[in-house]
């Protein structure tokens, strides 16, 4: 595999797995790459909430807007520039404040690996 870069505009944005809210993803580097890790972006829409237990170690980047990532443990704000990591087998809740985010994402292995398999 080869240096790449992206933007947004990029990645084909479709629904995420499993859920019917205004939230979607796109993978630009993933299994089918041949790389160890899957990164794409993620957009969600204004006052959205997805929770989910974690299937892989995911690292979130918030690039626009702002979101809150709760846990048993408690909760943990996000705006642009600042970073999630949310650890394989966690459950956490994904919760979008005023208009949404824009996120990009890391995870280890590929997630979608883990759903599809």
């Amino acid at each position: 595999m080869k240096v790449r870069k992206f933007n947004v505009a990029d990645a084909n944005l479709v629904r995420s797995p499993g859920q019917d809210g205004d939230i979607f993803v796109g993978n630009l580097v993933d299994e089918k790459d041949g790389g160890a890790i899957t990164i794409g972006y993620g957009r969600y829409g204004p006052g959205q909430s997805l929770t989910e237990t974690m299937a892989v170690d995911d690292v979130m980047i918030v690039v626009e807007g702002r979101l809150a990532v709760s846990t048993s443990a408690g909760t943990v704000t996000a705006g642009p520039g600042e970073i999630v990591y949310m650890p394989k087998g966690e459950a956490v809740t994904i919760t979008t404040e005023g208009e949404g985010a824009l996120t990009a994402y890391v995870t280890y292995p590929h997630w979608a690996e883990v759903h599809e398999g």
